[in-house]
């Protein structure tokens, strides 16, 4: 029932708000309207986000990352990749930790690509951020300072739980052209 809601509120907002989404979701995808109600919630969130949606070449959204540590962490999550407002491929975020950690959360993720090389190198497959990559945490103007490192904007949006954390690691995608 709760599912068949979701679903008939989603096709509510497309039929009647369709220049709210950055792009045009599958009605019949689960994981296309997870996404988009990723991007509706972060652009309430923070609407000075819309510049990046505006000006890069592509990007990718992992609208459930689940994460959790005891000392060793991890965290997983599927996504989409999206340039010229259609969905091109589908990925898996992949991520281990190691230090302090405590507790667990989920967020959704957004990996901005700033122009076709950024974009290019994430659609090779086997792509890694290192434990220097930086997220900015979505709240209402966090974007206003935020820039691309080194042709990618990350940016964050917890959705619930608790984790207290002072770990290393990094993150692994995977890239699956639609």
């Amino acid at each position: 029932m709760r599912k068949f809601l979701l679903l008939a509120l989603t096709a509510l907002f497309i039929t009647s708000t369709g220049s709210l989404w950055a792009f045009e979701p599958d009605t019949s995808d689960e994981l296309q309207l997870s996404v988009a109600k990723a991007i509706l919630d972060i652009k309430k969130d923070d609407p000075g986000i819309e510049r990046f949606f505006n000006d890069s070449a592509g990007y990718a959204v992992f609208p459930k990352v689940g994460k959790g540590g005891i000392g060793v962490g991890g965290a997983r999550g599927k996504g989409m990749v999206i340039a010229n407002d259609k969905a091109i491929g589908r990925s898996t975020l992949t991520q281990l930790t190691v230090g302090f950690q405590l507790g667990g959360q989920v967020y959704a993720q957004f990996i901005f690509f700033k122009d076709e090389t950024a974009l290019g190198h994430f659609q090779r497959g086997n792509y890694e951020m290192g434990a220097q990559a930086s997220a900015v945490a979505v709240t209402l103007g966090a974007s206003a300072d935020a820039d691309y490192d080194k042709g990618v904007a990350v940016f964050t949006n917890v959705g619930g739980g608790l984790m207290y954390e002072a770990s290393i690691g990094g993150q692994k995608f995977s890239y699956d052209p639609l």
